[in-house]
């Protein structure tokens, strides 16, 4: 099948290899001469596991391109991703005018039939606009789908190859039967493509994710109160996880979400319930909970140090909002060190991939490290904000050699207490 999808980012970039890899024409559409430029050399613009490989592999087969002309793009594909940014607009909010205007140029260009898939994560009812929107100009027939995408950073690649379930909006025959076609390779082991109207498609990935925020979030206060009662909410974890009806995934405490998707969503689907004079209380609650997680471990660093953090040097292992990735969008470390600089701290930060892009945001206010020891040396403790699985088992002697004081403090609940204590580390973490 010819394929063309328009956007680059992690959903975009990761949809179109992963169509190339099953055999189809993939042509990806960015309005970034240089980034093209780069990804037409073999250059993956984005950290992503796996996705080199992917990516080389294809465009050496020819079966994926990449080009600036939209028109190339729609002159190409019988069905059109659109993989476009929605990010969160000033009321909460998301900002659908990158999807609206392509879409108003789609209308104005296409010449025969296509299918045109929403990709991103849209509000219930954008469907419908997308359709009203192309329908002004179109001199075509054409299909608007729903099919949001449920890729996991980190694990992206995995995600897209071997899906859980396949969701797809559409009040189309036609449609549905090109989108079956397409993604049946994906299903063989016999997981579902389910098939339902496009908003409740549009409201899946909302409430999916609103789903996830909220059981993470509660873990949170569950953690929380652990500390106050003298609880051990590794312990309480295990016993919830166990249950079936709870099950053990987004279990874990830590200092709250972040990254591209999570904060936008449930914001989005918080002020969608507002326009409709809905209030959602669960909602309200999890953002709210989840601005002051970010910030938990200041009051005990600074409980330790006495009130004082002037002058302090404290190195950061862990930047990206999770591991295996390199996005910093949202990230709880970003709250935290601003709050640390602006208590006087000096940051030397260490991670395997994000400090590029926290660079960006930091300057050079914070010290730049090659490696997770030389973020040590001198340093009065550690500040651990992403679980990355090199700082699981480090040379804990040497950590002590470098350290000012043998001092930990852990967002992310790494380690066993009793163990770490046996090395002869203070060690502060969440909930336990």
């Amino acid at each position: 099948m010819k394929i063309a999808v328009i956007g680059t980012g992690y959903v975009g970039l990761v949809t179109g290899t992963c169509l190339a890899e099953t055999g189809n024409d993939v042509i990806c559409v960015d309005i970034d001469q240089e980034k093209v430029n780069k990804m037409k050399s073999g250059v993956v613009p984005i950290y992503e596991p796996h996705l080199d490989v992917l990516f080389e592999r294809n465009i050496k087969a020819g079966r994926l391109k990449f080009t600036t002309s939209l028109d190339e793009g729609l002159g190409f594909g019988e069905i059109i991703f659109l993989a476009l940014p929605t990010p969160e607009d000033e009321d909460g909010s998301a900002d659908l005018s990158y999807v609206l205007n392509v879409s108003e140029e789609i209308g104005k260009k296409i010449k025969d039939y296509k299918v045109i898939v929403d990709k991103s994560t849209v509000p219930v009812g954008t469907a419908e606009k997308v359709q009203a929107i192309i329908a002004k100009n179109a001199a075509c027939e054409f299909d608007v789908v729903s099919n949001p995408e449920f890729l996991r950073e980190g694990y992206a690649v995995d995600d897209f190859l071997k899906p859980e379930r396949i969701v797809v909006g559409s009040s189309s025959e036609r449609a549905t039967v090109l989108m079956k076609k397409l993604y049946g390779p994906f299903v063989r082991s016999g997981n579902p493509i389910i098939i339902m109207d496009e908003k409740s498609a549009e409201l899946t990935k909302y409430a999916s994710n609103a789903f996830l925020a909220t059981k993470i979030t509660f873990m949170n206060e569950i953690a929380n109160y652990c500390e106050k009662v003298g609880a051990n909410v590794d312990k309480v974890r295990a016993g919830m996880g166990t249950d079936s009806r709870i099950g053990k995934r987004f279990l874990f405490p830590g200092i709250g979400y972040g990254g591209s998707c999570f904060p936008k969503d449930v914001k989005a689907l918080q002020k969608a319930g507002k326009d409709k004079a809905y209030d959602f209380k669960i909602l309200n609650s999890v953002i709210e909970v989840n601005e002051k997680q970010k910030t938990i471990l200041l009051p005990k660093i600074e409980t330790y140090f006495g009130g004082d953090l002037k002058g302090k040097k404290l190195a950061i292992w862990g930047l990206a909002f999770k591991p295996e990735t390199d996005d910093v969008r949202e990230a709880p470390s970003i709250y935290l060190m601003r709050e640390l600089l602006d208590k006087g701290a000096s940051l030397f930060v260490f991670d395997p991939e994000a400090m590029q892009n926290i660079k960006k945001q930091f300057g050079n206010s914070i010290s730049y490290c090659n490696s997770m020891y030389e973020a040590l040396k001198d340093a009065e403790a550690i500040v651990i904000c992403t679980e990355w699985s090199i700082f699981r088992t480090p040379d804990f002697q040497k950590v002590k050699g470098l350290l000012k004081n043998p001092v930990i403090f852990d967002g992310r609940n790494l380690y066993d207490v009793s163990e770490i204590k046996k090395e002869g580390f203070s060690y502060v973490s969440i909930g336990r």
